[in-house]
């Protein structure tokens, strides 16, 4: 597994695990939401600037953006679809 697929898996992770749709995660950390899915899924390189901002939207260290993840991982199961109870 290289790095853009493990920052990928634990975005999607820490995201996920934290109940915050893309949308949100993008309008905290200031960035596109569709930034946010191409990350996810391994598709751009995000820079040192960027990670920290997203890691401060989710409340975790920078470091937790790089855990190691089980190579077996394949996919995180996405949040219910729908609106979020506010």
């Amino acid at each position: 597994m290289d790095a853009r697929q493990r920052v990928a898996i634990n975005l999607r992770l820490l995201r996920v695990a934290r109940k915050i749709s893309q949308d949100d995660l993008a309008l905290s950390a200031e960035i596109e939401r569709s930034y946010v899915g191409h990350l996810e899924r391994g598709r751009k390189n995000p820079t040192v600037a960027t990670l920290e901002k997203i890691a401060t939207a989710l409340s975790c260290d920078i470091s937790d953006i790089f855990a190691p993840v089980d190579d077996n991982m394949v996919q995180v199961k996405p949040l219910k679809s729908g609106r979020r109870p506010e």
